[in-house]
């Protein structure tokens, strides 16, 4: 569902905001996690996630993505994470960070709060 107000993000327009079971579940992870590594090539199409190995990379970027489109994640890849090894990254030249937008902190507390229609 799309929402001429947001452009599907939905900032609280009144329309339903549609979430994958994996954008769910990564967006409760960085309920966890406040801040996570991601990496890309320097075109910075594709966000490249490899902390988790329960969904293929490919899927990653495109929850990672989503959940950008939607306002509820910020990717800053000038910002690499303090003290974090991104050795696993080095075929990628560039290291950044990702965290919950200040919408996406409160989507995620109103799911914790009113849980979520499936």
């Amino acid at each position: 569902m799309s929402c001429e107000n947001c452009g599907g993000g939905c900032g609280g327009c009144g329309q339903a905001l549609l979430l994958t079971a994996a954008e769910l579940a990564f967006l409760r992870r960085l309920g966890e996690t406040p801040f996570l590594p991601v990496a890309a090539a320097y075109d910075r199409k594709e966000p490249v996630y490899l902390e988790d190995r329960a969904r293929p990379r490919e899927e990653y970027a495109a929850v990672i993505l989503g959940l950008m489109g939607k306002g509820l994640l910020r990717l800053d890849y000038d910002i690499p994470l303090e003290n974090f090894d991104y050795a696993a990254y080095r075929n990628y030249p560039l290291h950044g960070s990702m965290a919950l937008t200040g919408h996406g902190q409160d989507i995620l507390e109103q799911i914790e709060i009113q849980g979520i229609e499936e």
